[in-house]
């Protein structure tokens, strides 16, 4: 591996800006399981399809809605990782542009990067679907089964886009121009295959890919290393910071 990592590092130090597109794997040493994985959440919730995590599931069944995602998607304790902290350093060090992310665990922000845009959204955000009200993730915790907003009794939501639901345009559209803009986009622990997500990879200039499990778009990358992140990004944090 020393020598991809060599030549990942070159391509960071050379390239007109690079920026990392992270997917659930980037979260998986902080206690969150991914989905598509061996271990992930498909394989080992039962899940035929998306429908507990789809707008139809919050609106025809909340109470169902709410009971899996309290489950499957709610990490209060999950802290960033040591490739949160990485991608963090290397933003401020100026080495990357910063983070686009599926994720919506709000780990990259809890690690310190600035420049995070979240495609599908965040758990830390909730508003009421009949008058917009906002809540916190705490005032969601503290609720049992269906949290109501208490000025209307509508119910109240994650700020996350859910099956059925388009990707928020201004979102989108920042992170078009992100990738444009950035010279190399790094692909860490993503399957590369939820769409429109994954075409953000496909129109990098450059490509790398950083996954344990085979992608669609290896074959158009300029390099793609098969290691554990935590392994990859310790690598990269010596080959740039050794002398701290």
């Amino acid at each position: 591996m020393e020598k991809e990592i060599k030549k990942l590092c070159d391509l960071i130090k050379y390239s007109e800006g690079s920026l990392f597109f992270t997917g659930a794997g980037v979260s998986t040493d902080s206690g969150i399981p991914d989905f598509r994985g061996d271990k992930g959440l498909y394989k080992n919730s039962g899940l035929g399809n998306e429908y507990y995590l789809s707008r139809e599931c919050l609106v025809r069944e909340p109470e169902e809605f709410y009971r899996f995602f309290r489950k499957n998607m709610l990490f209060s304790d999950a802290r960033p990782n040591s490739v949160h902290y990485a991608m963090a350093r290397l933003e401020k060090a100026g080495l990357a542009n910063g983070v686009i992310t599926q994720n919506i665990d709000g780990l990259h922000t809890a690690a310190g990067s600035e420049r995070v845009i979240e495609l599908h959204g965040n758990c830390r955000d909730y508003y009421c679907m009949r008058c917009g009200r906002s809540y916190t993730r705490m005032q969601v915790e503290e609720c049992d089964g269906i949290c109501r907003c208490s000025d209307c009794a509508g119910i109240v939501r994650p700020r996350v886009t859910l099956y059925g639901e388009a990707l928020e345009k201004k979102c989108l559209e920042k992170a078009e121009a992100e990738c444009e803009r950035a010279e190399l986009v790094i692909a860490c622990g993503t399957s590369l295959t939820v769409w429109p997500a994954a075409s953000f990879a496909q129109s990098a200039k450059k490509l790398v890919i950083l996954n344990l499990s085979p992608t669609p778009l290896d074959n158009e990358a300029e390099l793609v290393i098969r290691a554990p992140l935590g392994d990859v990004f310790a690598k990269i944090t010596r080959e740039f910071f050794a002398e701290e």
